[in-house]
Parts: C-alpha cells; structure tokens; sequence
C-alpha cells in the first residue's frame, strides 16, 4: 500500500488535531503529487454519525488521499483498500520509478493487512516538506541491490582499445588505465640495473622474446632512451603503422600509432621519452605523444621522407630528408620550416647530427663516375652553407649513420658490405686502415649502431645475421643468426647488459640477451 505519498500539510500540527477535525465533520485534505482519481465512495455504518454518504478521494494504488464529510476514527479504522497493492518500497519498483531513482532509504511500514491505525494513514511527516514529490524524492534512496543506470555513451568511451586487434585481449594493453602507465611503469628487470653503473658490453646470445604482428618490413627498431623507461622498445614499418612494445618482460604491445597513411620510413623518440617522431611515404613528419597517440604535430614535407633526425641541444628543432634535392628543418613550437639546406642529389639517404649540433652529415644516392664527391656532405647547422662534400671517394652508397658516443668518430654503413669509420671534425677524414666487414648490405637499408660505451659495433646483415665488431680493433667478436629475411637494424640496450633487438625484412622482431 503506498503510505509515502501522504503528506501533510505545513501547518498540520499533529496527528490527534487531524483526528478531532474529522470527527466535527471537518475535511482534511492531504497533500500529494500528481496521482489523483476522485470516483470512489464508501458508505459508513457507524451510528453515532447521520447515514451519509462519505467520498473518499484514492490514488492510482487505492490509497486513501482525501475524505469529504463526517467520519468518525472507527469509520478510518474499517476504511478498506480497493485492492491490496505491492509494496511500493519494493527495489525493483523503486529503480523502475522516475520519481524515486536518487532518494534516500525509505522508512519501513508496518505489516497490517487488517484494520488501519491514524498512524498508517501518515506514517511520518517530515520538518520541512517544499512540494509533494520532491519531498519524498529527498527522503529515499535506491537500495544497494539495484545497479545503478549507466549510459551507452559512457559505456563506449571506457571501452575504446587502440591496440593491434591481431593480439588477443589477455596480451595487450588497450584500456585507458593501462595507457597512462604506458610511462610511469618500470620494468622489474630494468630496475635493479638503474642503480649501477652500466658495465663493458656484451654479445648477446640467446633468444629472449619474438614479438610479430607487423604486416610489413620493419625499418627500425628503437629502445626509449630513458633509463627507467628502456624496457620500451620502438617499432617502425612499412604497413603504415609505428608500434610500442614491452620488450623486457611481457612482451605485449603497448600501443599502435596509425597516423600515417604511408610506409613509415625512419622514427626515433624524444630525450623525454613522452612524443615519438617518425617520417613516412606519405611526405608527413609527425611528432605523436605517446600515451595519448595525440598527434601532437604534423608538417607536409612535399617529398616521400626517409630520414628524421632530432636537434641534441634543441629538440624542439628536427630535420627531414628523403626524395629531394633539400633537407628541411622544422620548428614544433610554431609548426614552420626555419631552414632550407639545397645541394644537387636526387635523395637523403640518412642524417647525423654531429656531438654539439653544430654541424651534421648527410648521406645521399648521388655517385660520380670517378668519384662519391656528394655521397657524404657535412653542412653548418646555422649557416646551411656545406662545410665538406669531400669526404668518401669511393664509389658506394651509404645507407645509415651512426655517432660514437665517447669518441670524435662517426661510422658509414656502405653497399660495398663494410662500415667505414670517419673523425667528425674538420676536415671529416675517413680512416683507411680500419674497416668492418663480413656482413652483406647489398641495396638493403641494413643500419648500424654503437653500444653504450661505444666498444662494440652492431650492425644487420642481408642474409639475416646481426654481426658484432670490436670498435677499435675491427675485429668481428660474433655473428648472430637472428633472421631469416634481412635483419635491418640492431638496437642495443642502453640499461640491461649484452641485450639487444632486431628486426627484418619479413616483420619480425627480436629480443636477445
């Protein structure tokens, strides 16, 4: 029976006044919400009072809500409901109910199915009523049991997953609450070494992880230069897409970037480790932050891009080479290009920036008859005046750069399958009695890359091998049989000792340790 609705009125001043009103005959209404019907009459066998008929005003639960004329308390006591409803207090009823979804508990009503008290008729009156319904809507709550409404629009943004959908759920990390942690986890193998200081290099020999899901050759692989963010490891590929992997414990992929709508070409990550900057077929060279995959920046280069490569003293500034004659430099802040460097080549092969960032090294396919007089050119930074295009006369293609990081040195990946070492001083000359060899290249973009201390040299290899070299003797210290296809890059790990990761041809990735 639905007692809540009856309210008194404000200036009601107890249950017994409302008793002796209706035994002189007074009328007392109530005050009630918007269910009314008023058809409804009983006739009183009491005969202390005349015989008259006496209308009784009812709710939509036949609840007594108004009585005209007299009426003595045993006529209230004998009043009898059409039907007995449910209780009205029922949690399914109460979650159903517009009027009663955010209300507080409600009281509990007596069980009495026979005669009604004064006391079931008001149950409780509340110090301060406002209006009928927005009374009771103040007074009760949806119980515990009842699940609370939530909509589709929130349903469907807390489950968008921006993973690669060829991995099952247990192995990648989709949700938002994983992808904040994408930087503020640390790996538990990374840590014990962040502590220490990093000892001699090691050749890696075992195979720790294949992570697979590129549908295209992977140009590069790259471990996040932070220390305590180095279990992150840096995919690109030419199936459009850049990944993020765990590459020290689960080996799950992190997040998928799929802003590019052509095969990317070369990525690399910030000093801060939160944007990634990657350069693509489609002429765009984009800087994504990496937990949100926000396109943070994205510049129209007007040529196919085959190389990016950071400013070391402001990485607000980058460049970008590829299919031109010219090499653009670029401005994040403002979006703009603040450089032009012209030289007469068809394309960049690759970029380096020399320690202090004053001075860089391009590569290009341009090869003279009788001599590579543009195949390396080294450039003022400031200026984009060419500081050298006389520096490797032999009459090879060289594919990647990479900087020693102790020494004044720099080393060239050739087609002619040896590395080349070079002093990156002026004049940049080329030491003849020092050469790497016995790896293949062969027109293959195969890159190389010093280890931390800069004592090993790494590079892939066109039959699918990694290979690791003395720096300073040359001498070859072991090859790896780490692919099938060609391996084109080898990224050691600047944290976990004899650790690196490589990457082919086919789109397979590689840990090793």
């Amino acid at each position: 029976m639905k007692m809540s609705s009856l309210v008194a009125y404000e200036d009601s001043e107890s249950e017994d006044e409302f008793l002796d009103q209706t035994k002189e005959g007074t009328s007392a209404s109530v005050q009630t919400g918007s269910y009314e019907q008023n058809q409804e009459v009983v006739v009183c066998n009491n005969s202390d009072v005349p015989a008259k008929p006496r209308s009784f005003t009812h709710d939509h639960e036949g609840t007594v809500l108004e009585c005209h004329g007299n009426i003595s308390e045993s006529t209230i006591s004998s009043i009898q409901p059409r039907s007995q409803p449910q209780n009205f207090f029922d949690a399914s009823r109460i979650a159903q109910h517009k009027h009663f979804r955010d209300t507080t508990a409600p009281p509990s009503l007596p069980a009495t199915r026979g005669k009604m008290s004064p006391q079931h008729i008001l149950p409780h009156v509340p110090q301060s009523f406002g209006d009928g319904m927005n009374s009771a809507k103040r007074q009760y709550t949806v119980p515990s049991c009842v699940r609370p409404y939530i909509p589709k629009r929130q349903k469907l943004a807390t489950s968008v997953e921006t993973v690669d959908p060829k991995y099952p759920a247990d192995q990648v990390t989709g949700n938002k609450t994983r992808e904040s942690q994408i930087l503020s986890d640390v790996s538990a193998i990374v840590k014990p070494y962040l502590a220490l200081k990093p000892d001699t290099a090691g050749i890696p020999r075992r195979l720790l992880m294949s992570l697979g899901g590129h549908q295209g050759p992977v140009n590069t692989v790259q471990w996040c230069p932070v220390p305590h963010l180095s279990h992150l490891l840096l995919s690109a590929s030419m199936d459009k897409t850049f990944k993020v992997w765990d590459g020290a414990e689960s080996r799950r992929c992190l997040r998928v970037y799929t802003c590019h709508s052509g095969a990317v070409r070369d990525a690399c990550w910030t000093p801060c480790g939160r944007h990634l900057l990657t350069g693509s077929f489609d002429n765009k060279a984009v800087i994504t932050d990496v937990e949100t995959g926000e396109q943070i920046v994205k510049l129209d280069n007007q040529f196919k891009v085959m190389s990016v490569a950071l400013h070391p003293n402001n990485p607000d500034v980058f460049l970008c080479g590829g299919y031109s004659s010219v090499v653009k430099a670029w401005d994040s802040r403002s979006s703009k290009m603040v450089k032009v460097y012209k030289a007469g080549i068809q394309q960049t092969l690759d970029i380096l920036f020399l320690r202090g960032g004053m001075d860089f090294i391009t590569s290009s396919d341009c090869v003279s008859r009788d001599s590579a007089d543009r195949t390396l050119i080294a450039w003022d930074y400031q200026t984009t005046a060419k500081v050298s295009n006389q520096i490797y006369h032999e009459r090879y293609t060289c594919p990647s750069l990479a900087l020693h990081p102790v020494e004044e040195s720099f080393v060239a990946q050739t087609n002619g399958n040896y590395m080349a070492v070079f002093s990156s001083q002026q004049p940049y000359r080329m030491n003849k009695r020092r050469r790497y060899e016995g790896h293949k290249v062969e027109g293959y973009a195969v890159q190389c890359e010093f280890s931390l201390d800069g004592s090993i040299l790494a590079s892939g290899s066109a039959t699918g091998s990694a290979h690791f070299y003395d720096y300073h003797n040359a001498r070859l210290l072991h090859t790896l049989q780490a692919h099938s296809q060609p391996c084109l890059c080898v990224s050691q790990h600047p944290v976990l000792p004899a650790t690196v990761a490589t990457c082919d041809w086919a789109g397979e990735i590689k840990v090793w340790h």
